[in-house]
């Protein structure tokens, strides 16, 4: 075993090519070949082999534990930056049957991959292989025990949720997504931790991110229970008011959306004293001002509905935003008037000056 295992890492066990890329580029993660392996011919044949010999019956754990330890599992891990997706497909599936097989090593290699995660988060940016590690962790979170321990909370709040903030979260956002429906299925409070935590990473200036964040709000909010849904919907729906606003027709579009969803709409009709004059206005606004058809016709879709849903409320709303709205005008009005007054003040002592 010992000879395995020195042969598998003298052949595998290598510094990556890195490509330096700078992670403010905007290029589209699929859109860039990967730079494959030249040695793969040689390699696959050794992950092969490594493959057979992890899974094999005649490998007994408790001998092997001794020869594939923590050192080397920190420098399997490494080669998960790998550019050869073939690679990191051999990778994805080793890790998972040693997580799988070795007991002993189960904690060791969920803090390990929470390092690389961390590394991701505030150092690097960029991880070829976070989509593959996210893939095993998602088996293992559906394998968690219940009730939840708190070491495995803490990874979901310190390592999971902060990917949301790292710029290529396109390249593994499924797979993310993935994780946080697992966690929220095995214990819906977390749904709490999970959306007020997007909602303080919100990419406010990334369109693109906006609608991938929107998706998982979405799948989030049909896991929430009503208890979570009402200590933050204050917070979720004055985000929401601003996303329905959005000039950009794909963010206001993926917003109004949510109202397909009866779930989600049972939950905002039980709490409608509070939401309807956070939304109202922003469906408003849209009905006068939004450039995009498709957004309009969503937009007055979603006023019907709240219409339908509580009459006196909704006319209660509206006649409100109406109040604001005369005050705004107003209070444009005195700015304007302020202004002028301070233009003339400006323009008159400007012509003294000349004439002195």
């Amino acid at each position: 075993m010992q000879d395995v295992v020195s042969m598998v890492g003298a052949n595998i066990f290598r510094a990556l090519q890195t490509r330096n890329k700078d992670p403010l580029a905007f290029s589209d993660p699929e859109d860039d070949e990967p730079s494959l392996e030249r040695a793969w011919p040689h390699l696959q044949i050794v992950y092969e082999f490594f493959l057979r010999f992890v899974v094999s019956n005649d490998v007994d754990p408790k001998i092997a534990k001794r020869f594939v330890d923590q050192n080397f599992m920190l420098k399997l891990l490494e080669l998960f930056d790998s550019e050869d997706p073939r690679e990191r497909d051999y990778l994805k599936t080793i890790l998972h049957r040693i997580y799988g097989k070795f007991m002993a090593l189960r904690s060791f290699i969920r803090r390990a991959i929470q390092h690389v995660f961390f590394k991701v988060i505030y150092e690097s940016e960029t991880h070829n292989g976070v989509g593959e590690l996210l893939e095993i962790l998602g088996s293992i979170i559906n394998g968690f025990a219940l009730p939840l321990k708190e070491e495995h909370k803490d990874f979901l709040i310190k390592a999971l949720i902060p990917l949301h903030k790292v710029k290529s979260l396109a390249s593994f956002y499924q797979q993310l997504s993935y994780c946080m429906a697992q966690y929220v299925e095995k214990d819906p409070r977390l749904a709490y931790d999970i959306i007020t935590s997007m909602l303080r990473y919100w990419p406010v200036s990334i369109t693109s991110k906006q609608v991938l964040f929107l998706n998982e709000l979405e799948e989030t909010l049909e896991l929430t229970q009503p208890p979570e849904f009402h200590r933050m919907q204050d917070v979720l729906f004055r985000r929401l008011a601003l996303c329905i606003t959005c000039p950009h027709f794909q963010v206001a579009e993926r917003t109004l959306f949510f109202w397909n969803t009866d779930y989600i709409v049972k939950l905002i009709n039980a709490n409608r004293q509070e939401l309807f004059p956070i939304i109202i206005g922003a469906l408003y606004k849209n009905s006068k001002q939004h450039w995009n058809s498709a957004v309009h016709g969503l937009t007055f879709n979603v006023l019907k509905l709240l219409m339908e849903a509580d009459p006196q409320l909704f006319d209660e709303c509206s006649a409100k935003h109406r109040e604001d709205e005369e005050e705004e005008g107003r209070r444009e009005q005195e700015r304007a008037r302020k202004w002028q007054v301070l233009q003339e003040m400006h323009d008159s002592k400007v012509k003294v000056g000349k004439a002195a």
